[in-house]
């Protein structure tokens, strides 16, 4: 049962237009919305996450052409990373937007954390941000870092990204990571999960018909079931760990029960948290929430547990 602490965040949030003085929230998200538009006010809303924490260092870094930072905390072991996958409706997003939440998550795991850009659509719809994925993966493994010593983590369309890219790796025959951490991933750019209807009134993040036009901009001229853009359609066997957060009410919990269900009978080792009452990608809002702070200590834990299985064999220089 939600707190009321929590209770009164959500609802805060969801009418956050009051504020505004605005008696209804804004119209809905269409192919007339602009695109920068949207991005900057996904830069404005990096401040409810707070500061970077002072003992974790920024360290920014180019993979082929692509900015990526290491955020490191202090004593963290060389041989161990979080490779982070950052949301934003394959739209948006940025290592600024995510930098604070990801250093949170590092110095919680004392784990450090390679976070990366890949290309935006639609100005480079699919594959340019799997492609993306894949090189930053790959060059991880070229600098002798252990794909056991690896877990992938993503919020969003980010969290679909990397179940995505675990697909692919193994299609390619490549090595694959420990573990994947997804919250709330997008998962179904073909948009047929009930929840986006059901919990339409209830999401207090998603624009309404963003979704769509999102997969409008990412799958192009491509078919939106490809498993590489939309995993839940994909061959699910083989693939490593996988730990899935959502929420409630949120818009896409159905893309991660589909999938976690989906991935549970492909023998997938699957663990799936839905948030009572919680929305899209709730663990990020840990500093606001009780819920919130909880669900990032048990992700934490689950990080720390799948990259100290393994012992330590080699020293890894940074990309």
């Amino acid at each position: 049962m939600l707190g009321l602490t929590s209770r009164f965040v959500i609802f805060m949030l969801r009418h956050r237009h009051w504020l505004r003085l605005q008696s209804k929230p804004k119209k809905a998200f269409d192919k007339n919305t602009p695109i920068g538009d949207f991005r900057q006010r996904t830069e404005k809303g990096t401040k409810l996450f707070g500061k970077i924490p002072d003992d974790v260092e920024v360290l920014p870094v180019k993979i082929d052409s692509l900015y990526a930072e290491w955020i490191i905390p202090a004593k963290a072991p060389k041989e161990k990373v979080i490779l982070y996958f950052h949301g934003g409706g394959y739209v948006s997003g940025n290592c600024h937007t995510h930098r604070t939440y990801v250093a949170k998550v590092a110095q919680e795991t004392g784990i450090r954390a390679l976070l990366f850009e890949y290309r935006l659509a639609p100005e480079h719809p699919f594959p340019a941000g799997l492609d993306d994925a894949i090189t930053v993966y790959t060059g991880l493994l070229s600098q002798g870092v252990l794909p056991s010593d690896i877990v992938f983590m993503g919020d969003s369309a980010g969290g679909g990204l990397s179940l995505a890219t675990l697909i692919a790796l193994r299609d390619k025959d490549l090595p694959l990571p420990s573990a994947t951490v997804a919250l709330s991933p997008w998962t179904d750019l073909k948009c047929t999960g009930e929840s986006l209807i059901t919990n339409e009134k209830l999401d207090p993040f998603t624009p309404r018909d963003s979704w769509s036009v999102f997969s409008d901009y990412y799958v192009g001229n491509n078919d939106p079931c490809l498993p590489w853009i939309s995993p839940l359609y994909g061959d699910l066997q083989g693939l490593p760990a996988v730990l899935i957060y959502a929420g409630g009410h949120e818009v896409l919990v159905d893309d991660s029960t589909r999938f976690a269900e989906k991935a549970k009978h492909a023998g997938v080792d699957v663990t799936l948290h839905i948030g009572e009452g919680m929305f899209h990608c709730y663990p990020v809002f840990a500093s606001l929430l009780p819920e919130a702070q909880q669900a990032m200590a048990e992700i934490c834990t689950y990080i720390k547990t799948r990259l100290t299985l393994n012992p330590v064999t080699t020293h890894v220089p940074m990309i």
